[in-house]
């Protein structure tokens, strides 16, 4: 009876081993087919094939002082999704700004032809008749329509059938206004520095901010006009001509804005010296504090007709976050080795104080590879930046350490054109775009788990099929 009891408790014992091995292969073969499943879906889902269809576009800068090609380029399937655009090319045209050749207009197409035929070089062929070609003219036309709308148009007229005869899609030239400006710069470097963008969650439809989403305010110098945008901390403004709406990846923006013609560096050095003029010569004698209340002659701050004004009447709210100081805020400061945001406002001062006080001959021999024009108008430039930015915008020695001076950011220069470009083509959605791809480290948790996954069910399984005595030894 014993052994008959034994005989079939070992058969029970067995019947229920093959039912649990039967169950737990189930639940491994159930779990294999999943973690395949979802390796599938996040490999194809992140790793789509990359698209071959690149599109370019071309931003011709006409500033006061000179003119600048930019070419951009960006993957046609993503062209409403943040940060795919990129610069890959700028072009210095040799010569002055189109301005300059209002009595020579017929030499603007020798002037435009190296550039423009190095945009032949960088572009792929085929891709010359779809891509788009745009001129913006800035200060120095501004100043000249207003001499003179006819010599203007003449000069926009020549530029316009010089680009036609390349075999690009020109889409016109023009004379931008000091606000487009100035919003053209602050959508640049807020594209650029992922500022409209937003991340989703992973197991979530919310969208959630970046660790940082507020706007950066832009501060532009050119040679004839001096922008300041940002996005104010008290939505109502005073003086509805310097607010600006726009509605970019779903969120609202209202935006101050503000062009100072006359007062780039250049015009506000040819005010100085109108000023000066009862000189027959002038002569730099190297003292930093004259030259300095000299140069805040050029800002009337004797009236203000709002709560607050920067100078000549103009309303300026309150400065609010962080700001880009670009184009000849940058290449002045960093000329002068002044663009670490390490250097305080007072030790800006103390340097400035230490250049313009050294001998020519000596700042010659230092700087012996820089022209001279341009060398002797640094300390002035210096000198002028640091009176528009402390009296002007009224940046103080504590906000001094929101100002950070940008010359490129991530390969693309900071400036209008790029937000000129966006805006044309229409590359900034107003709402959210609807999907986003997975970030780099939740693709690779992802898939390390699931490989994981495949890999304990493989070993579980091969345990159960060639040592299952082990495994239910185990078990007990």
């Amino acid at each position: 009876m014993k052994g008959t009891k034994d005989l079939t408790s070992q058969q029970k014992e067995s019947n229920v081993k093959t039912f649990c091995s039967k169950n737990i292969l189930a639940i491994l073969g159930f779990s294999s087919i999943i973690a395949v499943i979802a390796l599938l879906a996040v490999g194809l889902t992140q790793n789509k094939a990359l698209p071959e269809n690149i599109k370019y576009g071309i931003v011709l800068d006409a500033g006061s002082s000179h003119t600048s090609l930019y070419i951009y380029k960006w993957p046609a399937e993503k062209e409403n999704d943040t940060g795919v655009v990129h610069q890959v090319e700028e072009c210095r045209v040799k010569g002055p700004g189109i301005s300059k050749y209002v009595q020579k207009v017929n030499e603007i197409g020798i002037y435009l032809t190296d550039c423009m035929e190095r945009a032949r070089e960088v572009i792929p062929r085929s891709q010359h008749q779809e891509t788009p070609v745009y001129l913006g003219a800035t200060a120095g036309m501004r100043l000249l329509r207003m001499e003179s709308e006819e010599l203007a148009d003449r000069v926009l007229d020549v530029v316009e059938r010089s680009l036609s005869n390349y075999p690009f899609d020109f889409q016109g030239a023009r004379i931008i206004t000091g606000q487009e400006e100035g919003a053209y710069g602050w959508i640049t470097i807020n594209y650029l520095l992922g500022k409209f963008s937003q991340k989703t969650r992973w197991f979530s439809i919310v969208p959630y901010e970046t660790n940082n989403q507020e706007t950066f305010g832009a501060l532009d110098l050119g040679g004839a006009s001096t922008q300041i945008t940002f996005v104010p901390q008290n939505q109502t403004t005073e003086s509805p001509d310097n607010a600006l709406q726009f509605r970019l990846y779903g969120k609202d923006y209202n935006v101050y804005t503000h062009s100072f013609l006359c007062y780039g560096k250049d015009q506000a050095l040819w005010q100085k010296l109108a000023k000066d003029i009862q000189q027959f010569e002038i002569q730099g004698i190297g003292n930093y504090q004259q030259c300095h209340q000299s140069v805040l002659e050029l800002f009337n701050t004797s009236y203000c007709p709002y709560s607050q004004c920067a100078f000549n009447g103009i309303f300026l709210p309150p400065l609010q976050g962080d700001f880009g100081a670009f184009s000849a805020f940058y290449f002045v400061m960093n000329f002068l080795n002044l663009t670490s945001e390490k250097v305080s406002q007072e030790k800006v001062t103390e340097m400035m104080k230490k250049f313009c006080s050294q001998p020519w001959e000596e700042i010659k021999t230092s700087y012996a590879g820089v022209k001279e024009k341009y060398l002797s108008e640094y300390c002035f430039s210096g000198t002028y930046i640091l009176s528009l930015l402390l009296q002007g915008y009224h940046f103080t020695a504590d906000s001094w350490e929101h100002i950070h001076f940008i010359g490129k950011i991530q390969g693309s220069d900071a400036g209008w054109t790029l937000g000129y470009m966006l805006n044309l083509t229409n590359m900034i959605p107003a709402e959210q775009p609807l999907s986003t791809p997975l970030s780099h480290s939740t693709y690779v948790f992802l898939m390390v788990l699931f490989s994981l996954v495949l890999v304990i069910v493989a070993i579980i399984g091969l345990l159960i099929f060639h040592k299952p005595s082990y495994f239910w030894k185990d078990m007990v």
